[in-house]
């Protein structure tokens, strides 16, 4: 059973503030072991640095939400993605969560809170890049019915590859 959890939206530059800060804590108490403290930090820098998520904002449609616990209003961590209106298609790019937030299925509570955005929107499916060496993301992501449509290396630069899976639930 998914425990409640808000979803606050990101809205104002003090959101995005937190969201960022939010977001260096989660990765660096998850991704070094996975990928190298390096990667990690240039990740953060590209990917989830105030300019990178202002940017994602403004000329690429992304809508991020604060995770919050229902019953404390803790933060519990964030998530984030776009609209692709060429596929039809919601593309989740954030699902993350603090380390002593994890295991307690609120995964399960935002995948659900991604189905019922897509079914408003009237989108067909909803998608998600996972890290080949991410095997606790991809057993829980298969556990909810989406499935691996396709494998994509991806240089982002400095010498740093993102290897993943494309994994896909239709609607």
């Amino acid at each position: 059973m998914a425990e409640a959890v808000m979803f606050e939206p990101v809205e104002t530059p003090d959101d995005e503030e937190r969201l960022v800060s939010l977001a260096s804590e989660i990765w660096h108490e998850y991704w070094p072991d996975l990928i190298g403290a390096t990667q990690t930090d240039y990740m953060i820098e590209q990917f989830q640095s105030l300019e990178a998520v202002r940017r994602d904002r403004a000329e690429n449609g992304y809508e991020y939400w604060i995770l919050r616990g229902a019953d404390d209003g803790r933060e519990i961590g964030y998530t984030g993605g776009h609209v692709e209106p060429e596929t039809n298609r919601f593309f989740i790019s954030k699902i993350y969560l603090r380390h002593g937030e994890r295991g307690k299925h609120f995964a399960s509570a935002v995948i659900a809170f991604y189905e019922r955005l897509c079914r408003e929107r009237g989108l067909e499916a909803m998608y998600l890049t996972v890290n080949k060496g991410n095997e606790l993301g991809k057993r829980a992501y298969d556990a909810k019915g989406f499935k691996v449509i396709d494998a994509v290396e991806t240089d982002i630069g400095h010498g740093f590859v993102m290897d993943d899976y494309i994994m896909e639930k239709r609607l």
